[in-house]
């Protein structure tokens, strides 16, 4: 399975204006999230007090689309938002815009982003792409991807590169992986998966991947 060619997303340093939005009225461009990634930044923000998770969404701003209307599209941060969302549905973030539409229409600004490369379309099981009328239009809405969650795993155990301006790079390591042999897992239980998962991705057979670190990983 091939995700489309993308654009990459420009980041916020390059003169972007930040201002505050609500996250609940942010309208997501995938379809799933891993949860484990969702669960452990949960943990992490119930440790932070209002004033440090204010200035951490601040270093980390949303990236978004918007169109005529003022609607907007985020392009990344799902799983941080959609973690916040839920612990607080009055929640705010930063964000920057990436792209301003001329279009009013739903529809119209999902093929725009479809034509960048900033749609995630395949579902929690990896089946898809689906028609970008089915995503959600909302961070709750959202399924799980326990291989998505796979992913952010080895994130953390420095096994793959993190690419913050690659879109869906997670999920596109997920795709690749969803390929190979790997015993039953869930999102809340990682640890079967996690040695098939780790030797496959220091593989050469996934030196294709960006963020791919070698053998030596």
């Amino acid at each position: 399975m091939h995700l489309p060619e993308y654009a990459r997303i420009p980041d916020h340093t390059k003169g972007f204006k930040l201002f505050e939005v609500a996250v609940a009225e942010l309208q997501p461009t995938q379809m799933c999230v891993g949860m484990a990634e969702v669960w452990n930044r949960q943990r992490d923000f119930r440790e932070e007090s209002p004033e440090e998770r204010r200035r951490y969404l601040n270093r980390k701003p949303v990236p978004l689309v918007r169109n005529q209307l003022g609607h907007l599209w985020m392009v990344d941060r799902h799983h941080r938002l959609r973690a916040l969302l839920e612990m607080v549905p009055t929640i705010t973030t930063y964000g920057y815009v990436i792209d301003e539409l001329t279009s009013n229409t739903r529809e119209e600004a999902l093929q725009a982003l479809h034509n960048k490369g900033w749609l995630y379309l395949h579902d929690g099981r990896g089946n898809g792409p689906w028609p970008a009328k089915d995503l959600p239009a909302t961070l709750l809405g959202l399924q799980d991807d326990p291989y998505r969650s796979l992913v952010w795993k080895l994130k953390q155990e420095g096994v793959i590169k993190p690419q913050p301006l690659i879109p869906y790079h997670e999920f596109r390591w997920g795709l690749w992986l969803r390929t190979r042999p790997m015993p039953p897992f869930s999102s809340k239980h990682l640890d079967p998966a996690l040695p098939a998962a780790r030797r496959l991705a220091r593989s050469s057979a996934a030196s294709h991947l960006a963020g791919w670190k070698g053998v030596d990983a």
